[in-house]
Order: C-alpha cells, then sequence, then structure tokens
C-alpha cells in the first residue's frame, strides 16, 4: 500500500535523502552541494512508502508569511508514471493548509510543468535553468 508522509525519525530522513541522491545527484547529475543544501535543516521533509520501502521524497519550506515553497520532488524511475507522485503533493499540500498557509511556490523541471498543472499550479515565470537542467516557476493559491 502507498502512503505519503511527513518524516518524523532520523531513519525516514537519510532514506528521503538517499532517493535524493538517486534521482537528482545520479541520474540528472545534479552536483550533491546543490542537491543537499543548507534549506535541509530547516524544511519539512515527507516521503511516500510502498509498504516499507520509500520510493519517494520531497521537502517544503515557508518562504514567507504563509508561503511555501515545495521542493526535490522526486519518485523512484521504477515507480514513474504510476501518479503517486500526486499522493506526496497532496500530503505536502495538507501539510500547509493544515498551518494556514495561503501559497505554494516551486521550481518545476520544464519536463514535469503538466504534472503540476494537474494539481492547479500555474506557470509564472519563463524558463530558467537551475542545476544546468530548464526550469519554470509556479505556484498555486490554497
Amino acid at each position: 500500500m502507498f502512503e505519503a508522509k511527513i518524516v518524523d525519525t532520523k531513519e525516514e530522513l537519510d532514506f528521503a535523502f538517499e532517493i535524493r541522491k538517486k534521482v537528482f545527484v545520479e541520474e540528472q547529475g545534479v552536483p550533491v552541494h546543490l542537491e543537499l543544501d543548507e534549506h535541509d535543516a530547516s524544511a519539512v521533509h515527507f516521503i511516500l512508502k510502498d509498504g516499507e520501502k520509500v520510493i519517494g521524497a520531497s521537502r517544503l519550506r515557508e518562504l514567507e508569511h504563509r508561503i511555501g515553497k515545495v521542493e526535490r520532488v522526486c519518485v523512484l524511475r521504477e515507480y514513474r508514471g504510476k501518479r503517486l507522485g500526486i499522493l506526496i503533493m497532496q500530503a505536502v499540500e495538507n501539510y500547509a493548509t493544515k498551518h494556514g498557509w495561503k501559497k505554494l511556490k516551486l521550481n518545476a523541471q520544464s519536463y514535469a510543468i503538466p504534472f503540476y498543472e494537474k494539481l492547479n499550479f500555474k506557470v509564472t515565470s519563463p524558463e530558467f535553468l537551475d542545476a544546468n537542467i530548464p526550469h519554470r516557476a509556479m505556484e498555486k493559491l490554497i
């Protein structure tokens, strides 16, 4: 059974970091010092599980009062295309709503824009490079 949840142990956080390294560092070539950064210490982290196996991760941080930034959304390659990313995004949005946040922002890799548009995010910027990967800023009122 698939479940998205807030990270609440060091072991879960370590699993989240491992998933992020596999997806962003190993697959996409993002330097590890850019992937694991100073924001990890203050962000709320989420994992996606298939039973006991961690298969996805993301983080959320408050940019300014009641505005959050969703970052590092990823799912292991063998689980992609099964609409599981929606579960982790729902967990993120539920957390933000519960805490009274009014808007979520994110920088989507350009190929992933249709995924976020299905979740009612709107593109708010022209394309730009982040870690040498094309992105566009998006946001959603909640």
